[in-house]
């Protein structure tokens, strides 16, 4: 059997047994979440919260930016505190002390060591013991419990709200006043974080663990870690030594095929069709949409270090936090998406080098259809986060509170639609190239499934509603945070620049095909079960964990040999003269080597065993992480895939090499000094406080208002100038160039 052969029934098999487990497990995380009570009653009978409570709180939260604004179970924003961490402790000292007061006459941090033992057993007794009855489908809590509950109401209540006692701690924490504005719809978010921090200390039946596998670490209640963590990061740590040791042996085995080096360009003489130019008008947008992301990151970083505004400008009465990481986050998605989906709808055309009937008006159709789910949905999402919109408009047209995919369930319905679309510009014109060059079909098929792969994976951001169980939401938004954007954008890129090295000559096309191939396989051998890491704290159970652990684990591998993949593509950069044209968007995949092996692999690998992962989630090693795997790979590919498509548009004129350079320096070490000056110390710092102390101090006010810790803040600024320059340079270059008639 062919090699090529053989690769195509491995991928099938890894796809298979991948998505079965995926979804075997998944139905586990259905049947197994925390459970949402009827009701909460106190042992006298009184009902505190009703299940009606608990989910139209969750929608509250989700309307005023949910994970935009701290975090629940450690996803989301780092700014404010993980909520479930904060009750938990201060509920945690609430009972400690009405204990002590009752028993010793005194605070409870006046007891010495033996009596505040006694006392933490005694509270562990209250909280770890699982109430929730089965027939009744109700919770009973303690009346100690019961008075707590009370005082944090009051005391979120006053923070989310207008009391001006909490005025200094709303501007640490970046919150507007009245970020909740109705005290009826604050009592029902409080029962949303009640009841999500009951399952963070609440025992699972049959076992000695929370349903959040004793996430966050609170020593004052029994929040530590289990054997399970430590023995699923050890098989995990050993997994990536032994298939790094068999990938090494492969590559040392193969005989690497050296480049082609044709004489001239080969597609100097390409036909560019009328569809094609139009792609000019994407990547005008993607240039804007680029700057307004970075503007609105400045913006955000510097809420860290003033919680009011920029620079005494009161900014956040109109731009709050929420509103400015929301956009940012948002934008990334919608530039890099936008970006590649350019890049496929110039390259599909360019096969044949005439357009299929309505492709020109499916392209202008598809490009004004982004832009106004970018603009309307951009928005909603003011709107939700300034309270002017119901919960039920919300879920539709306003805020999901869901980092990523934080636009309103009839924009995603919009962009799930784009991509249909997009998709069907992309069949049209690849298709009668396969039926009539048969020899180039195992590369357009692959192109062909990665793009019907970015198309329809998407649909898993529709698979939750307004209500919603948190697990089960957090499950599927990670299928398109993870399988998405990490997952199947990864395999479109390898095929796409693949397909470049093909077109330009450089590759054979069954060389190209049995690479692709087998990269595809080794990454989403890991990748796809992988998706579970993410899941290991947010009410899933310990099996998810042993399979997220192994797995994701799995997803390192290739990256460690990435260097190779520099040099080669390096190499491509000097295998002619001609290619000189071609360098920068080759030095643009050179650094995407660079940052898949640092950002991707290295940064992420610190945050991903999940005795590390127990410590860190939610702190600025996640932040390091997502900047540097994000921006450093895909926003880097899709810059690179930019700059591609407009050297085929502008083959013979020449390029300033001058903003080009400043661009491709500033980009990259700009990031660079963000990262390690910035976000990987006081990463470091957090996670030291997390062991020390516990989840809740990492990301306290204490410890985040540190003289020292504001100076790290500020120290990013440095890197985050380097950085706008990088992008104001390529922007400026992008839009100079646009602006010239195409020849």
């Amino acid at each position: 059997m062919k090699k090529e052969k053989k690769l195509w029934f491995l991928l099938a098999f890894v796809l298979l047994a991948s998505f079965s487990t995926l979804g075997y497990y998944g139905i586990q995380i259905y049947q197994q979440s925390p459970p949402i009570p009827e009701k909460v009653v106190s042992q006298k009978g009184e009902v505190i919260f009703t299940k009606q409570d608990i989910i139209e709180g969750q929608n509250i939260w989700q309307s005023i930016g949910g994970q935009e604004i701290g975090s629940i179970w450690g996803h989301g924003a780092y700014l404010a505190p993980d909520w479930t961490a904060d009750w938990l402790h201060k509920e945690a000292i609430f009972i400690l002390n009405e204990y002590s007061e009752k028993f010793y006459f005194t605070s409870y941090e006046k007891l010495n060591k033996e009596k505040q033992a006694l006392l933490k057993i005694k509270l562990q007794n209250d909280l770890r013991i699982n109430t929730y009855d089965k027939k009744t489908k109700s919770i009973t809590i303690s009346e100690n419990r019961l008075k707590a509950i009370k005082y944090l109401c009051n005391y979120y209540q006053g923070l989310f709200m207008n009391n001006p006692k909490f005025a200094q701690l709303r501007e640490y924490y970046a919150l507007t006043e009245n970020t909740i504005k109705d005290p009826k719809r604050m009592k029902k978010m409080n029962a949303f974080f009640w009841w999500a921090t009951w399952a963070t200390v609440t025992e699972r039946p049959g076992t000695n663990i929370s349903y959040t596998h004793n996430w966050p670490s609170e020593e004052l209640v029994g929040n530590k870690s289990t054997p399970d963590l430590l023995i699923w990061s050890g098989v995990s740590i050993i997994l990536l030594i032994l298939f790094i040791g068999i990938l090494a042996y492969y590559h040392a085995q193969s005989k690497d095929e050296e480049f082609i080096t044709p004489t001239q360009n080969p597609l100097i003489n390409e036909k560019i069709t009328p569809s094609m130019k139009r792609i000019k008008k994407y990547l005008i947008i993607v240039g804007l949409l680029m700057t307004l992301q970075v503007l609105l990151g400045i913006v955000t970083a510097h809420y860290g270090v003033e919680g009011k505004g920029l620079y005494g400008i009161p900014i956040s009465k109109i731009l709050p936090y929420s509103v400015t990481r929301t956009w940012h986050t948002q934008l990334a998605i919608f530039w890099i998406a936008t970006a590649w989906l350019a890049t496929g709808l110039y390259m599909a055309p360019a096969l044949s080098g005439k357009d299929p009937k309505f492709q020109s008006f499916g392209v202008d159709f598809l490009f004004f259809a982004l832009l106004i789910i970018v603009l309307v949905s951009m928005a909603g999402q003011w709107m939700a986060i300034m309270q002017k919109l119901n919960p039920e408009i919300n879920f539709w047209f306003g805020h999901q509170g869901f980092e990523y995919v934080d636009l309103g369930r009839f924009w995603q319905l919009f962009l799930f639609i784009g991509l249909l679309l997009w998709l069907i510009l992309m069949i049209r014109p690849i298709l009668p190239v396969i039926k009539e060059k048969p020899q180039k079909k195992s590369l357009l098929l692959l192109f062909l499934i990665s793009c019907i792969s970015i198309a329809l994976f998407y649909a898993a951001g529709l698979m939750w509603g307004q209500h919603t169980h948190l697990s089960i939401s957090e499950y599927w938004r990670w299928w398109v945070v993870h399988l998405w954007v990490e997952g199947f954008f990864e395999v479109f890129a390898t095929v796409v620049i693949a397909f470049i090295f093909v077109r330009l000559g450089l590759l054979k096309e069954k060389t190209a095909t049995v690479n692709v191939l087998f990269s595809t396989i080794i990454f989403l051998s890991g990748g796809i079960i992988g998706t579970f890491h993410h899941l290991y704290f947010a009410g899933s159970t310990p099996v998810i964990m042993a399979l997220g652990a192994c797995f994701s684990a799995l997803e390192v591998v290739p990256l460690t040999l990435i260097g190779f993949e520099a040099f080669e593509n390096y190499k491509a950069s000097k295998a002619t003269p001609w290619m000189k044209d071609y360098k920068w968007p080759i030095y643009f995949m050179v650094s995407v080597s660079f940052w898949n092996f640092l950002g991707a692999g290295i940064f992420g690998f610190l945050i991903n065993p999940p005795i590390a992962l127990y410590y860190v989630q939610g702190l600025n090693t996640t932040a390091l992480h997502a900047h540097t795997a994000l921006f450093g790979v895909y926003g880097m590919l899709g810059i690179g895939f930019i700059f591609f498509v407009l050297r085929s548009m502008y083959r013979k004129m020449k390029w300033n090499d001058k903003l080009l350079k400043i661009c491709f320096w500033g980009l990259n070490i700009g990031l660079l000094v963000m990262g390690v000056f910035s976000l990987l110390p006081i990463g470091i710092w957090q996670a030291f406080e997390s062991i020390d102390k516990g989840m809740w101090y990492a990301r306290s006010i204490e410890l985040m208002q540190k003289p020292e810790i504001i100076f790290l803040k500020w120290l990013r600024s440095i890197g985050d100038i380097i950085f706008a320059v990088g992008i104001f340079s390529g922007v400026g270059f992008i839009m100079k160039l646009c602006i010239k008639k195409i020849t």
